[in-house]
């Protein structure tokens, strides 16, 4: 019923008009749905942006200019596109060619893909449910908060001028009474009218719930390609053979020689060991004699590419005539080539002219 039936009460000795229970059962409920709207905008907020900073940019975001097609992000960063530019950054600087590297790499991009679609969800989220919610603070709810002061200030002004009948004209108190049940019925119809159509909101929180789907299945479809593309790595990685550590040659010092009575030390140094072989330990004298212009000098031809893996070793390609300086065990030797020293493995040429005894 939208009329109900007032009863008196009693106020400092008079009678006071109270009004009715279905008004205050629409009143009360009415000022929980205002509310509970204004605590979700605010936990919504904080929900899809904890840093306050962000929260603020958030609310001032237009969302009028994404229907344009004006916004793609929401003007600030997200904490996916935060860890993915950390993680591309030092991933490059390792060297995508690196396990760590790489992987850093592909977990990098993929975060900053995530950071889209979180910007989506943000906007859609302050589109379709925030702003909804707000504007229905802002119009609605404080229109029925006007109705309803307008109607509390007419309340008291009909209780004061029934106190004072006898004393003023009848007409005046039978006007206020009609001012009375006028802000009265508006104020009901207003809260009835926001109760039965709150279907909205149901609409506004099946949206809210939408956004959150499709930022999921977006989420996943992201996340399940980058779990394949690690799982791939990993299992390339554990096929491949892994490569052993070849320590470096290491300087020795030699006060024995009588040329160097003044402290000096002679660049002798420990042989590299053999790629295939273990560790050899024996010590030899580097040679840095030039090599003469005889066309009998010791020399080799490379049977194969050589790529230096460690400080001091000699690159070549097959084909190349390398001098030979020294031998510097049974499986290295020590050659020039273009101007530049360095050991080589016996295996990878084939001797043309050899070192003498």
């Amino acid at each position: 019923c939208l009329y109900g039936v007032m009863v008196s009460e009693k106020v400092g000795g008079a009678e006071g008009t109270k009004l009715d229970d279905d008004f205050r059962d629409l009143e009360r409920k009415v000022d929980v749905t205002s509310k509970a709207v204004v605590e979700v905008i605010s936990k919504t907020s904080e929900y899809l942006q904890p840093n306050p900073a962000s929260r603020a940019k958030l609310s001032m975001l237009n969302t009028m200019s994404k229907i344009r097609g004006q916004v793609k992000n929401p003007g600030y960063p997200q904490a996916e596109g935060v860890l993915g530019e950390c993680m591309t950054k030092y991933g490059r600087e390792l060297g995508e060619d690196t396990n760590f590297g790489g992987a850093l790499v592909d977990v990098g991009e993929a975060m900053k893909r995530l950071e889209e679609v979180k910007d989506s969800l943000d906007i859609d989220v302050k589109q379709n449910f925030i702003d909804p919610l707000q504007a229905l603070c802002d119009k609605d709810l404080r229109e029925i908060q006007h109705h309803l002061k307008k109607l509390e200030g007419r309340r008291l002004d009909y209780d004061y001028k029934k106190k004072r009948q006898g004393k003023i004209p009848d007409e005046e108190i039978r006007q206020a009474l009609e001012k009375f049940h006028e802000s009265k019925e508006v104020a009901e119809t207003s809260m009835y009218n926001l109760l039965e159509t709150d279907i909205e909101q149901v609409s506004q929180l099946s949206s809210l719930v939408e956004s959150q789907l499709q930022y999921h299945r977006q989420a996943v479809q992201e996340l399940e390609v980058l779990s394949d593309k690690l799982r791939d790595r990993m299992n390339e990685a554990q096929s491949r053979p892994r490569r052993e550590y070849t320590p470096k040659p290491k300087p020795i010092f030699d006060f024995g020689d009588n040329n160097h009575s003044n402290g000096g030390y002679s660049s002798s140094m420990a042989p590299p060991p053999s790629r295939n072989s273990e560790p050899s330990f024996h010590l030899a004298r580097l040679s840095f004699r030039k090599p003469g212009l005889s066309p009998e000098q010791p020399s080799c031809k490379a049977l194969y590419d050589f790529e230096p893996e460690n400080e001091g070793e000699l690159g070549f390609h097959e084909g190349d005539i390398i001098t030979l300086t020294n031998q510097i065990d049974e499986n290295w030797y020590e050659g020039m080539l273009n101007g530049q020293s360095g050991f080589f493995p016996l295996n990878y040429v084939e001797v043309l002219v050899p070192l003498p005894h």
